[in-house]
């Protein structure tokens, strides 16, 4: 049976197990939401030890949706002791979201340890005057900033190079290639929308 959420009982529903909390952030008039939604509910049931299934219909958890950075659905955010530690935006298959459930909850102490301060704070000052050079500009909240860029470095460490963490990188050399941050869709992206698809650049 799914858990319906909402601003009022967001924080109380995420916290209250011991469990990892899926949240699916949707539409009801969302395609890929519908479709996508199955899937999720299979995870949840295979993995029923390990987590539990949180629906989030955007019309009823707006402020939430808001501090999360949820502009695109659907949106899947993992929560852990009531904190985000990881995401995913779109359609996925049931493998790739076990996958990207183990692979998010698996002990990365020794990894995160290697990722230094002065290497976050070298990469924003980089991508910030790329994008001052560029006629736009970085996020102005620094969370975001922080969390895209400790992304990059997330997936240059799993597969070599600082493709961005909010698109799906699919083996394919040719096409990734264009996902390298700062990758080639995010001038269009900020010219359109006001931002880059990641929220690291914005207009």
């Amino acid at each position: 049976m799914n858990t319906f959420i909402t601003d009022e009982n967001f924080e109380r529903e995420i916290s209250k197990s011991d469990k990892l909390a899926l949240v699916d952030f949707f539409t009801t008039w969302c395609e890929p939401c519908t479709m996508l939604a199955p899937i999720l509910e299979k995870v949840a049931e295979d993995l029923k030890d390990k987590i539990i299934l949180l629906k989030a219909n955007l019309d009823d958890i707006p402020k939430t949706a808001g501090k999360y950075g949820v502009e695109k659905i659907p949106t899947v955010i993992l929560f852990k002791s009531g904190k985000p530690i990881s995401g995913f935006v779109g359609l996925a298959s049931e493998s790739a979201i076990k996958d990207w459930i183990a692979n998010s909850t698996k002990d990365k102490g020794e990894d995160k340890k290697e990722i230094s301060e002065q290497d976050i704070k070298d990469t924003i000052e980089r991508y910030d005057n790329y994008a001052k050079s560029n006629g736009f500009r970085l996020n102005p909240d620094e969370k975001t900033v922080e969390r895209v860029v400790r992304g990059l470095f997330e997936n240059q460490k799993k597969y070599g190079k600082k493709y961005c963490p909010c698109r799906r990188v699919s083996g394919n050399e040719e096409e990734d290639a264009k996902k390298i941050c700062p990758c080639a869709f995010h001038k269009e992206e900020i010219e359109k929308d006001g931002h880059c698809f990641c929220n690291l650049f914005v207009k």
